[in-house]
C-alpha cells in the first residue's frame, strides 16, 4: 500500500507551532518575563528609597531629643550624688556636700574657660609667661588681679546667659503650607505673595533682628526637580541690573534649576530690601536649586511637579566680622 507523505510546508508549520507559548515564540516569552522582572525591581527600589527618606527624617528629629536626654541624665546624676552624700552621718554629709559643691563649681568654671577657648594647658602657659615677665622686670603683672578679673568676666557672661537663654533665630518658610509658592519655571511673585512680604513677613523679620541681635538676612530660593528645557541663560548679563532694580525679575532667563532658585531669591530679596524696617540688615539672595527638600533633607531624586518644593526660606544670622567700607 502506498504511503502518502504530508507536504513539506505543512510539516514545517507543525514544527513552528511546537515552539510557541500562548501564541508567543520563546524569544518573545523571555522578553516578556524580563520586562515583568524589571517592573518588580523598580517597585522594590522605589519602596526602599521611601524607607531611606523616612529614616533620614526620623534621625533629624531624634538629634534634639538626644541632646535633651544627655542634659537630663547629667542633672539626674547630680541629684543621685546629693542623695548619696546625705545618706551618711551629719558631719560626713556636711563635709561631703561642701566638697561636692566645690567640685561642681570647678566643673562649671572649667566649662566656662573652654567656652572662651581657654584650656588648662593654655592658662598654665599664660601664667608661666606672666611670671617670667615679672621676674625679668619687663612688666609688672599682678597674677592674682588678672585671675580675679578673668573670674569676674566669666561670672558676668554666665549671668548674662542665665538671664537670656541661648536661642537660635527662627527659619521662615514660605511654601505651600502658607500658600506662598511659585509657578513652575517662574520667579515672578504674585500680588498676594508680594503684599505679604511687605507686611507681616517683613515685620516678623524686623522683630527677630532686634530680638536676636543679628544683621544678616539670607533668602534661599528652591525649586522642584522638573528640568528646564532651555539651552541659553542670560543670568550673568542681567543679574546685577535686576538686583539693583534697573530691570524686572522677568529679565532673568535661567537655563537650570540652580539659576531659577537664585532668581526666586532675588525677587523676594528686592521686596524686603525696599522695606525701611530692614534697612540696617544685609539681605543676601542664595539658591538651593532642586537639591534640598522641605525639612532640610537632601533629595534622592524625586522628579515631578511639586508645588511645596518651589519655595523660599529666610534665615537670619549675625555677621561673622565687622563690615569694612
Amino acid at each position: 500500500m502506498a504511503v502518502i507523505s504530508e507536504p513539506a510546508a505543512k510539516s514545517e508549520h507543525k514544527g513552528y507551532n511546537r515552539g510557541l507559548i500562548l501564541g508567543l515564540t520563546m524569544a518573545e516569552s523571555m522578553l516578556l518575563l524580563v520586562f515583568c522582572l524589571l517592573l518588580v525591581a523598580a517597585a522594590i527600589i522605589n519602596s526602599e528609597r521611601k524607607k531611606v527618606a523616612e529614616a533620614v527624617q526620623e534621625l533629624v528629629n531624634v538629634r534634639p531629643l538626644q541632646e535633651e536626654n544627655r542634659r537630663l541624665k547629667e542633672q539626674l546624676d547630680d541629684l543621685q550624688r546629693s542623695v548619696d552624700l546625705l545618706a551618711g552621718t551629719s558631719a560626713e554629709a556636711e563635709e561631703l556636700q561642701k566638697e561636692w559643691r566645690e567640685l561642681v563649681q570647678a566643673r562649671d568654671t572649667l566649662r566656662s574657660y573652654q567656652e572662651l577657648g581657654l584650656t588648662p594647658k593654655a592658662i598654665a602657659e599664660l601664667r608661666r609667661v606672666a611670671e617670667a615677665l615679672k621676674r625679668a622686670g619687663i612688666a609688672t603683672v599682678d597674677i592674682a588681679a588678672l585671675e580675679q578679673r578673668l573670674q569676674q568676666l566669666i561670672s558676668a557672661e554666665t549671668e548674662q546667659k542665665s538671664s537670656k537663654p541661648h536661642e537660635w533665630p527662627p527659619i521662615i518658610n514660605l511654601s505651600e503650607a502658607g500658600g506662598y509658592f511659585f509657578r513652575s519655571g517662574s520667579a515672578e511673585l504674585t500680588k498676594a505673595f508680594a503684599d505679604k512680604l511687605r507686611g507681616s513677613i517683613a515685620s516678623e523679620i524686623a522683630q527677630s533682628l532686634d530680638r536676636y541681635q543679628v544683621d544678616i538676612i539670607e533668602v534661599i530660593g528652591h525649586t522642584d526637580e522638573q528640568p528646564i528645557s532651555r539651552t541659553g541663560s542670560n543670568l550673568d548679563q542681567s543679574i546685577i541690573d535686576v538686583v539693583d532694580g534697573r530691570k524686572p525679575i522677568t529679565a532673568i532667563i535661567p537655563a537650570d534649576n540652580a539659576g531659577l532658585g537664585l532668581a526666586r531669591a532675588i525677587a523676594v530679596a528686592n521686596v524686603l530690601r525696599a522695606d525701611r524696617s530692614l534697612k540696617d540688615a544685609a539681605i543676601l539672595p542664595m539658591s538651593g536649586g532642586q537639591l534640598v527638600m522641605p525639612g532640610d533633607v537632601l533629595t534622592t531624586g524625586q522628579a515631578g511637579n511639586v508645588e511645596s518644593r518651589r519655595r523660599i526660606e529666610i534665615r537670619i544670622r549675625r555677621r561673622a566680622e565687622p563690615m569694612t567700607p
